[in-house]
């Protein structure tokens, strides 16, 4: 089989055949409910993940499997629609391959997307909130195994894994916008059960503000290749335990298109600016 470095090379020339532009700038991972963003983009190319070798096609509801490629003022912007998680039984070099791929095609920022749920002090469902830091609970590390030292270092720094600089950005558009952003640290668990009221107040007394099970394996693989990485949660639901209603992914759905107007903006606010 052919190794890492060269398939994601490969992958890229096919993405950059499909969409008709040489590199691009950004890339951005649209999560759960969140994937309808680019249907606002007029002037775009659409390439479906089965057409770029090595993507996993997602099975989640919410998410596409399409990636499109869009001129958003200075930055020729990658949005992935979708996205592969571990708890549809992928490994780690397949979740991360599409954000690899945009990395090679690139892209030297990671605009990283999802669908959370709540648990920090004053925290609500629809809350936007810019990720400061994460925490791994699923066990999973996206650098074990060989590393190619053309790709990225055996030993990559995480003390910035979300880069101060596009935090700052994030929360300055969304001041333009009137919006406020809340910012916090992001659990990761496994999935796809939802968290459990004790494994909740564990995050909490760790000072997590969201969980969900998304984010921290591409944030990872992104930062192991040196790009700059940004990380959104969307706040559909309050984690188990705080609230007495039932956790359901339809609730996680319905959460998202209620706040896609406010997403939308403040991306069209954002992405020409990174």
């Amino acid at each position: 089989m052919t190794d890492l470095f060269e398939r994601l090379r490969g992958t890229a020339r096919v993405l950059a055949e499909r969409t008709g532009c040489e590199r691009h700038d950004v890339c951005v991972v649209l999560g759960s409910g969140l994937g309808g963003y680019p249907d606002r983009i007029a002037d775009k190319a659409a390439v479906p993940y089965r057409d770029l070798p090595g993507f996993p096609i997602p099975t989640a509801v919410g998410h596409a499997g399409t990636a499109y490629s869009a001129q958003m003022g200075d930055n020729r912007v990658l949005l992935l629609s979708g996205r592969a998680h571990a708890y549809e039984g992928h490994d780690p070099g397949a979740i991360t391959f599409a954000v690899r791929t945009a990395v090679t095609a690139g892209c030297r920022a990671v605009v990283l997307t999802n669908a959370a749920g709540a648990c920090g002090e004053g925290m609500a469902a629809g809350d936007l909130a810019v990720i400061a830091d994460h925490v791994n609970l699923a066990g999973i590390s996206a650098l074990a195994g060989p590393n190619d030292e053309r790709i990225g270092p055996r030993f990559t720094d995480m003390t910035d894994v979300y880069t101060p600089e596009l935090r700052a950005k994030a929360h300055a558009a969304a001041a333009r916008l009137g919006q406020t952003l809340r910012e916090g640290v992001y659990f990761w668990f496994h999935g796809p059960m939802f968290e459990t009221p004790a494994e909740i107040r564990l995050a909490q007394a760790l000072g997590g503000s969201m969980v969900g099970m998304s984010t921290v394996p591409e944030a990872t693989a992104a930062r192991h290749m040196g790009a700059q990485v940004l990380g959104i949660s969307l706040c559909t639901n309050l984690a188990a335990g705080i609230s007495d209603l039932p956790l359901s992914h339809n609730e996680v759905i319905e959460a998202a298109a209620a706040a896609a107007e406010r997403f939308s903006a403040l991306f069209d606010e954002l992405l020409p600016t990174l």
